[in-house]
């Protein structure tokens, strides 16, 4: 029996269309329903949670005891035709939200947008906010006025989208300056001009002087007050105290803080065997006066149970910086086992003040020991690479070219510590009592009086870092001016460090998670390892060739020697000496051919790197379409060959009982 065959009801045409219709349908509500339905929700696939608020920020908002307005100024009208500004202002937009949303109320966002010539200009700009002229004569304004309930006020004048990868932690600072109106106290302690820059106070009395911007930092977040050089006593308030690069210090300084560490007190110093930034060349091209090259403090080292040999001075290989090469040199850039560039690796994950960190930048830095007969617990916290040496202090104050210390270096194959927290009970570094003084009779009653202190009260926390050129902005950030303001971009987490030390010590972490939090810089590993390999192969081959050349060269100045003087001498020449004559100019152009080709040859293997990378970027997704494609094909026409088959075997069955019922 045959069957007929049902007509559909709706055509292809009709049936194609539909689906196109309720599909367009589907997908304008699907957009819709997820622009207002998930208008808060984020998905942050970062590989540090970047667009998340951190837990640093949370903790903090969650723990505002008084409510805070931030009135957030964004001239939105007037940056339609600046896209990049445009999407910076939303990321603020929205971390202001969120964070207005972590803080269960207590912080509360006002966003203004302020018209040209109008009442909300006047009042942004009467509030300290930068606004940037454009081409059109409009201003844009993009800043926060922050605002508590006892009338304090923060600012940002301008969040410059150079400094978007901090733009948590600024918002966080000010939150947390509002939340905190009293600062801390800090006493410092310091041969440096932190405060004045390399200009010293010659430029300051100009008026142009240019702080250190770790100086900038601690500012911020603290009180700041400068100790002289020479001193009896730590006043009570202090309860941290930074030794920065400090002079030589008579007995009876260190005597104080010594007593300031048995009482409890906190220390952070930075000690250096050669400060680089002390020898920095002020307007006069003379260092600061009074600078001082090398810093230590033996006798309360010793008491700390920590020493930092005052003749040797760390070099890295792996860690190196790049540097210019020199002018005669085919490279641009070369290693410098002198500076170093500190990576996660190297700091301690545990420590609240370096678990944050990616990268740190010293320079000529020190090496820290724990002593055999220590109290105390010596902790590392910043150590170098492996592939690190001892290099003498004198070596280092020869100014070796960086190739000439590349070829000397022997790793010692261990790594040195650089910086240490020492903690536990302190023995005083003067067992006999307060040291007397030239002027015994000038000193005060209360000091002769006061309790001497043996041991100390509680366990000492001090924190060790055996470099100053940690302050140096040459070494970690970029300063740019921006209409006056002087904006910081940082290449390293150098201010992160000292400012997280400093809080650790004065016992508040609510803002260190924030610090640092986006790396300052990611290496492209494989390609520095590649680089490093050539580097040293090249190294190696250019001293053979080297010396093969002026081996060569030494034996043409001798024959050149043997002949006597004018014009005619070369015809004086043996055939053997003409024959070697020539075979050694041969062999010095080919010499000198050959060194042409080992520094042409440098970038080789790095180049071809980024052939195969650039190839997997071009290539690579048409490939795997194609390959999708053919795997398709491939199993479309296995399902039509079953299919047939089946068909086949159903017609052959159908035939057979066709057959046998006729």
């Amino acid at each position: 029996m045959i069957q007929k065959k049902v007509r559909p009801v709706f055509s292809r045409a009709v049936f194609a269309t539909s689906i196109l219709v309720l599909s367009t349908i589907a997908f304008v509500a699907l957009n819709t329903f997820s622009t207002v339905g998930f208008q808060n929700a984020r998905l942050d696939l970062t590989d540090r949670s970047l667009f998340t608020l951190a837990d640093g920020t949370r903790n903090m908002v969650n723990g505002l005891r008084e409510p805070i307005t931030l009135r957030f100024y964004y001239s939105e009208d007037v940056v339609t035709e600046i896209p990049a500004l445009r999407a910076h202002a939303q990321r603020v937009r929205d971390l202001l939200q969120e964070i207005s949303a972590a803080s269960n109320g207590n912080v509360r966002v006002e966003e203004i947008n302020p018209q040209s010539f109008s009442i909300e200009e006047d009042q942004a700009t009467d509030a300290g906010l930068t606004g940037v002229p454009l081409r059109t004569g409009d201003k844009v304004f993009l800043g926060v006025v922050g605002t508590n309930t006892v009338d304090g006020r923060e600012v940002i004048g301008f969040l410059s989208p150079e400094r978007a990868t901090y733009l948590e932690y600024d918002l966080a600072r000010l939150i947390f300056s509002l939340a905190n109106p009293e600062k801390p106290l800090l006493g410092v302690v310091s041969n440096l001009p932190l405060d004045t820059g390399a200009g010293g106070l010659l430029l300051a009395m100009e008026g142009r002087s240019e702080p250190f911007m770790i100086y900038q930092e601690l500012k911020n977040s603290f009180t700041v007050d400068f100790l002289e050089q020479d001193f009896d006593r730590i006043a009570n308030e202090i309860k941290v105290l930074a030794l920065v690069h400090p002079k030589p210090m008579d007995p009876q300084t260190l005597y104080a803080i010594d007593q300031f560490v048995m009482r409890g007190g906190r220390v952070i110093a930075f000690l250096d065997p050669h400060s680089e930034v002390s020898l920095t060349a002020g307007p006069a091209g003379k260092p600061v006066q009074g600078y001082t090259e090398a810093s230590n403090m033996p006798e309360l080292m010793k008491s700390w149970g920590v020493e930092m040999n005052p003749n040797e001075v760390l070099a890295d290989k792996l860690r190196a910086q790049r540097v210019a090469a020199g002018a005669r040199q085919r490279r641009q850039l070369t290693d410098y086992v002198l500076w170093q560039r500190l990576l996660p690796e190297d700091f301690a994950s545990d420590d609240p003040i370096t678990a944050p960190l990616d990268a740190l930048h010293t320079g000529s830095a020190g090496i820290l020991e724990p002593t055999a007969d220590a109290t105390t617990v010596f902790t590392p916290i910043v150590q170098s690479s492996p592939e690190a040496m001892i290099l003498d202090l004198e070596r280092v104050k020869s100014a070796p070219s960086p190739d000439d210390l590349l070829r000397a270096f022997e790793p010692a194959g261990e790594r040195f510590t650089v910086a240490a927290r020492i903690s536990g009970p302190v023995k005083t570094a003067f067992p006999d009592g307060r040291p007397l003084a030239d002027d015994e009779e000038d000193v005060p009653t209360a000091l002769k009086s006061s309790k001497h202190l043996v041991e100390s009260i509680d366990d000492a926390n001090i924190v060790i870092f055996a470099d100053s050129d940690i302050f140096d902005d040459r070494f970690w950030v970029q300063v740019q001016n921006f209409l006056g303001d002087r904006i910081a971009v940082p290449t390293a987490d150098n201010a992160s460090f000292v400012v997280n030390a400093v809080e650790n010590l004065m016992g508040s972490n609510d803002l260190i998670s924030l610090r640092a939090r986006e790396p300052a810089d990611r290496p492209f590993t494989v390609v520095e390892d590649i680089r490093r390999d050539a580097e040293e192969k090249f190294l190696a081959e250019e001293t053979r060739l080297q010396t093969r050349i002026d081996e060569t060269e030494a034996r043409l100045a001798a024959l050149r020697a043997e002949l006597p003087e004018g014009a005619g001498a070369a015809a004086l020449l043996t055939d053997a000496q003409e024959a070697e004559m020539a075979s050694l100019q041969r062999e010095l152009a080919e010499g000198r051919r050959a060194l042409r080709d080992v520094q042409g040859d440098l970038r080789r293997d790095v180049d071809a790197l980024g052939a195969r990378i650039a190839f997997l970027n071009m290539a690579l997704v048409p490939l795997l379409v194609g390959a999708v494609w053919l795997v398709l094909s491939w199993t479309r026409r296995r399902q039509r060959a079953t299919r047939a088959q089946a068909a086949g075997r159903s017609v052959m069955s159908a035939d057979t009982n066709i057959g046998a019922a006729s």
